[in-house]
């Protein structure tokens, strides 16, 4: 069961990185969000006025912060469960202030909210096995 919960969650983890950097990256380079399809006028109810703030977020914490914690967990390391938990709330948090900021316009945003309560589940459990084997 505890290699089942490992292969998951650092899929799961890989996942929400392959699509962070990216975009993240993208806001980054063009803080307008012109090369996403976006544009500032999105902003006007948050606190940012361009996607640079938004981007270094979303690139380093649910990109780069991610991709480590799914490579740590797909190698089997017993206290990935602490990050996951924490990169989970994260990933909860960046979709609160994303709907708050821009209102709720994408399907991904509830599938992402759900994405980071499946990897806060995950590693809880995975906390409760590692405690129970050793």
């Amino acid at each position: 069961m505890k290699k089942r919960i490992n292969l998951i969650l650092g899929i799961i983890q890989i996942f929400v990185a392959a699509g962070a950097l990216p975009a993240g990256y993208a806001m980054m380079a063009d803080p307008s969000g012109e090369g996403l399809g976006m544009t500032t006028e999105m902003l006007t109810h948050s606190p940012f006025g361009s996607f640079l703030i938004p981007g270094i977020f979303l690139f380093t914490v649910n990109g780069l912060l991610q991709l480590i914690a799914g490579i740590l967990t797909l190698k089997r390391r017993n206290y990935m469960w602490l990050p996951g938990i924490g990169l989970g709330i994260a990933l909860l948090i960046w979709i609160i202030v994303q709907v708050l900021s821009i209102g709720l316009n994408s399907v991904l945003q509830p599938v992402y909210f759900g994405i980071g309560l499946i990897e806060i589940a995950l590693s809880l459990l995975y906390r409760k096995v590692v405690n129970r084997s050793a």
